[in-house]
């Protein structure tokens, strides 16, 4: 692959059982507990062989920072606060939220199963990896499953804004199917997640048009100028989804808020634009989640849904395509589809990437196993 410069960069495809491992040798090096560690591990390598490269073993460096930091508590475990026939509080209590999300989604789907509906709230969590990870424990276990969160990062400039207020606030759906592969809604309210502007750097590429902004609300497409904005400086970030900051409907921004209502301020969770002023060094990130989990049987004869949602996707697969080498799809079935080719294939680690993680490798005294 070449970057934007011309440079060829070097691209390794490793094994997702190496991928893996290495995570948990370095959560385990880290102070993690062994089974959060196992969790934290198969939802990374999960997220990496669906192809969302943003969200899974690329985000070891900056929970490395965070844990320097003293604002993760690798350590942590979570507990719940609330528990009701429907509802549930979990407090994440600092650590990572890969545990404490996936213990929420299968709690709402317990409670979904035995009354019909189940939603469970987090607070005080850190970043949980992509959203639809854990939609799919949903429909997995054969229920539709919806999940909101917010973030601390300041990233998103709001509809006719110049300055970050929000994050990107990740809203995820799935629907299970009887025939089809389930439909699977996994988005950042942002035009893009920035975590993909990250891998975006790794591999040197360019932005597209409307992506980024700068302090003016200009577009910036260089890669590496709009991480400074997006994780370094206060003007500028990512453009609400639907376009520019200056020239996009409210509906980004909106969707933002909800998740923000829904993913934080339901379960207590802090806003990061008002705990900014506040928040004391070595304090934890304080984010919140939401899993609401719904059980077709509760509404409608057994089978049925999912029948209809068969229905759904096959009247979409039978819209005649603009390019026949390109049918139409609906969401999930792309990285269902590079979810095979990689478990086949081997999970892209870019070198830029890798030199980052052989050097965390180094610091927490772990072995790098994902190449020479």
């Amino acid at each position: 692959m070449q970057g934007s410069s011309g440079v060829q960069l070097a691209t390794v495809d490793v094994p997702a059982g190496q991928v893996r491992e290495q995570i948990l040798q370095v959560l385990n090096a880290w102070g993690m507990a062994a089974d959060l560690a196992a969790t934290t591990a198969d939802l990374m390598t999960e997220t990496d062989l669906l192809g969302i490269d943003s969200h899974g073993i690329s985000m070891l460096p900056s929970y490395e920072a965070k844990l320097r930091a003293g604002t993760l508590r690798i350590d942590a475990r979570p507990r719940v606060v609330r528990d009701a026939l429907s509802t549930a509080l979990l407090d994440g209590m600092g650590g990572l939220g890969y545990p404490v999300a996936a213990q929420a989604m299968q709690l709402a789907v317990d409670k979904a199963l035995e009354h019909g509906v189940g939603a469970v709230a987090v607070r005080n969590s850190h970043h949980f990896g992509a959203a639809g990870v854990y939609a799919r424990i949903a429909v997995r276990r054969g229920v539709v499953g919806l999940v909101t969160s917010s973030a601390t990062t300041l990233i998103m400039v709001p509809t006719h804004g110049t300055a970050p207020v929000l994050g990107t606030n990740p809203i995820a759906f799935a629907a299970p199917a009887a025939q089809n592969e389930p439909f699977v809604l996994d988005m950042a309210t942002t035009t893009v997640a920035a975590n993909k502007v990250k891998v975006y750097d790794f591999h040197g590429k360019r932005l597209p048009e409307g992506w980024a902004v700068d302090g003016q609300g200009a577009s910036v497409t260089d890669s590496a100028r709009a991480m400074q904005y997006i994780f370094e400086r206060p003007d500028g970030g990512l453009t609400p989804l639907g376009g520019t900051a200056a020239m996009s409907s409210h509906k980004g921004y909106g969707l933002a808020v909800m998740a923000q209502i829904l993913g934080g301020t339901l379960g207590g969770s802090a806003m990061a634009a008002r705990r900014a002023a506040v928040r004391q060094p070595g304090e934890p990130d304080d984010i919140g989640h939401f899993f609401l989990a719904l059980n077709p049987d509760a509404f409608r004869e057994s089978g049925s849904f999912e029948e209809d949602v068969d229905d759904v996707i096959d009247l979409l697969h039978d819209t005649p395509a603009a390019d026949p080498a390109q049918p139409v799809q609906v969401a999930g079935e792309p990285e269902a589809a590079e979810r095979q080719r990689r478990l086949r294939d081997g999970i892209p680690i870019p070198e830029a990437l890798a030199q980052r993680l052989r050097a965390l490798c180094e610091r927490g005294g772990v072995p790098y196993v994902l190449g020479a």
